[in-house]
Formats: C-alpha cells, structure tokens, sequence
C-alpha cells in the first residue's frame, strides 16, 4: 500500500524537532496544540489512522485516544473520506480544550 505524504510539507509541526511530537504524559497536551492550527491536520490523522500508527501525536490525537477511535469504528477502511464525512464527531472534552489553548494569542510578559 502506497500512501502520499505530500502534505508532510505543510505540516505546522514541519520545522520541529520530531521528538516534540513523540512524548508521554503530560507533555503531549502541548504537542497536540500545535496540531489545531494545522492546515494538513485532517491528512496527518487518515494516515496515522491507516497506518495503525503507534506512537506520538498525530492529527491532535494521542496514540490511546487513536487505538480507541479504531476499536469503535473497526468497519472504516477509508479514514481520509470518514474524517471528512465525520471527524467532528471524534473531539473529545481534552481535544475542545487543546483547540481552544492553540487558539489562545501569544501574551508579551
């Protein structure tokens, strides 16, 4: 199976380290913020979700919060055209919260 990855390139996580992405705990709250203001968001998730992807953030979601959307939904076979048809229906209270801490404006201190 050959999957394009053309949108890697305008991934809003592109110019980081990859280790950011790759964390536990407590730490993935601020890697997936940089997820909500990505434009390939939606593409990033399709493959990770295709791909069975285990580890890191991808699309805004944790690799629990993916094993649990593929255990509720094992007849997708098409993540790309389900996420469009349906990916509102995965936020999740923590996904809310990271969307609106992402959208915060940066404070000068």
């Amino acid at each position: 199976m050959s999957v394009d990855r053309s949108w890697t390139a305008y991934a809003a996580c592109a110019q980081q380290a990859p280790d950011a992405l790759f964390v536990r705990g407590a730490a993935q709250r601020s890697a997936r913020e940089v997820c909500f203001g990505c434009p390939v968001r939606e593409a990033c998730l399709a493959e990770a979700l295709t791909t069975e992807t285990e580890f890191g953030v991808w699309g805004g979601m944790t690799e629990r919060e993916r094993r649990a959307l593929l255990r509720r939904h094992p007849e997708v076979t098409d993540w790309a055209a389900w996420l469009a048809e349906r990916g509102d229906e995965i936020e999740n209270p923590s996904m809310r919260a990271a969307r609106r801490r992402a959208r915060r404006p940066l404070v000068n201190a």
